[in-house]
């Protein structure tokens, strides 16, 4: 979910109420932790207790400034993940920042342009979703509004699918509800995943097909197989984005797919 730093007044309860459509499904929610859109996406998905992941353009140990620093943090405590291209110490330099949103781009199924003016970062995600044959989701806004020119441009060239109403956002991505969300987490299939044109690494398929149908503990997976800490973790979180994995405190991770 991407969007402008410089939202319109009425851009926080927009995201707010397109995030909490995803309640209950297995959905992730990934931005660039950039203030307006992306921040209140993130604060969205804190609020309705849906993972987030937070992709950053400068190095884990550079200090995040302002209100955002604070959002990292309840991001981490919350489960979710911060993540980097680059290493601990590189600086925020201005040509980061559109490099990164190709992993915006790549780590998603599909994405939501919620508000933006023609130029900008967040077109630059949208471009790279199309280019990688993946859905683009635009919501509209009034013509004359310039934080609605670019999702309106994607949807007059019929590049982009509208959401028209926020709490339509799940049906409009494809994403079902969880019919047992109180029980077990429901299972997504090899099979599934093929379908959808996702492609795992030899290293988060090995992972699976060796613990498929068991829930372990971090330490169990570090004691049960080669793969270093930092690794296991990249590895799991491919494994959640695909919806092969699911946690619930971050603790206990359960295997429970079907091949």
């Amino acid at each position: 979910m991407v969007g402008t730093r410089r939202p319109t007044r009425n851009a926080q309860e927009l995201c707010r109420r397109l995030v909490k459509s995803l309640k209950g499904t297995h959905a992730v929610v990934v931005s660039g932790l950039a203030q307006g859109i992306d921040s209140y996406c993130h604060e969205a998905a804190l609020e309705f207790g849906i993972p987030t992941i937070a992709v950053i353009a400068q190095g884990l140990d550079v200090a995040i400034p302002g209100e955002r620093r604070e959002l990292a943090r309840r991001i981490v405590e919350s489960g979710g993940c911060i993540m980097s291209e680059y290493e601990n110490d590189f600086p925020a330099f201005k040509g980061n920042f559109p490099a990164r949103n190709r992993i915006i781009s790549g780590l998603c199924r599909s994405t939501v342009l919620v508000q933006s003016k023609l130029k900008g970062g967040a077109l630059i995600t949208a471009d790279l979703c199309l280019q990688e044959k993946k859905p683009l989701l635009a919501v509209p806004g009034d013509f004359d509004s310039e934080a609605a020119a670019g999702p309106n441009f994607y949807l007059d060239q019929g590049k982009a699918k509208p959401v028209f109403v926020p709490e339509s956002l799940y049906v409009v991505a494809g994403i079902p509800k969880v019919q047992n969300a109180n029980r077990e987490p429901t299972a997504t299939s090899l099979s599934q995943i093929a379908a959808t044109g996702c492609e795992l690494s030899t290293e988060a398929l090995t992972l699976f097909k060796r613990f498929n149908g068991f829930r372990k503990t971090f330490q169990e997976l570090q004691d049960e197989c080669n793969f270093k800490s930092s690794n296991i973790l990249a590895i799991l979180t491919e494994l959640e984005l695909s919806g092969l994995v699911q946690t619930r405190d971050n603790y206990l991770f359960y295997f429970n797919g079907t091949t």
